[in-house]
């Protein structure tokens, strides 16, 4: 299989995190977002994938998958150990929603795309940009530190799940930005507990061979 991704990408860490808990090896292929005016805009790569955005997941018959939870969900069926969402339909849901806070509320307005739009055509500066991409961030992560769980080791439960996955590329970003994580003591911890798993640390950002 080949990943197409960007080192910085929050999606395409969180693909690179669920490929390590599951031991899938892959061939990576760098996808510059802003080189050359973004070589996802190239016909290359429209082709694999329309939506102009990385991660994509090529399989060995030729279908390239996009989308990082569809990614993900896909890896969870084909290699379902170690489980990333629990069995229970009740603790499923809950692991869901988690993960949809970070990827289907914060993420959409906090992407690069979203924040050029913000500069080209409402002219904002570096300081409105960042203040734009905190906002959401805030908001985000003040309800994920009441619904994950306090007493495991994880999100909700003691090993690994979705919601943790999309939690730790969401807070790279987040001090990326600069946003103050102090309100949030358990999502901070979360986010030691898994940085400690090499799974977590060899997918970080600046541990891929495309970082700057």
């Amino acid at each position: 299989m080949t990943l197409y991704g960007y080192w910085r990408s929050t999606a395409a860490y969180r693909v690179r995190i669920a490929l390590n808990l599951k031991g899938i090896s892959v061939t990576h292929v760098s996808v510059h977002l802003v080189k050359d005016g973004g070589q996802q805009h190239t016909p290359a790569y429209v082709a694999k994938n329309p939506t102009h955005l990385v991660p994509s997941l090529g399989l060995e018959d030729g279908t390239v998958l996009t989308q990082s939870l569809a990614i993900i969900d896909y890896l969870e069926a084909v290699q379902p150990d170690p489980a990333l969402l629990p069995s229970d339909p009740v603790a499923r849901a809950k692991v869901l929603a988690a993960a949809h806070v970070v990827a289907m509320d914060i993420h959409p307005v906090n992407n690069l795309r979203v924040v050029s739009h913000l500069a080209d055509t409402f002219g904002a500066d570096a300081e409105a940009k960042r203040q734009w991409m905190c906002h959401w961030m805030d908001k985000g992560f003040e309800a994920l530190e009441q619904m994950v769980r306090k007493d495991t080791r994880f999100s909700f439960g003691d090993t690994p799940s979705l919601a943790d996955i999309c939690l730790v590329a969401q807070y790279y970003n987040a001090r990326r930005w600069g946003l103050d994580l102090t309100p949030y003591p358990r999502l901070t911890k979360i986010e030691e507990t898994c940085l400690a798993l090499p799974a977590f640390a060899d997918a970080r950002p600046e541990a891929q061979p495309d970082a700057e």
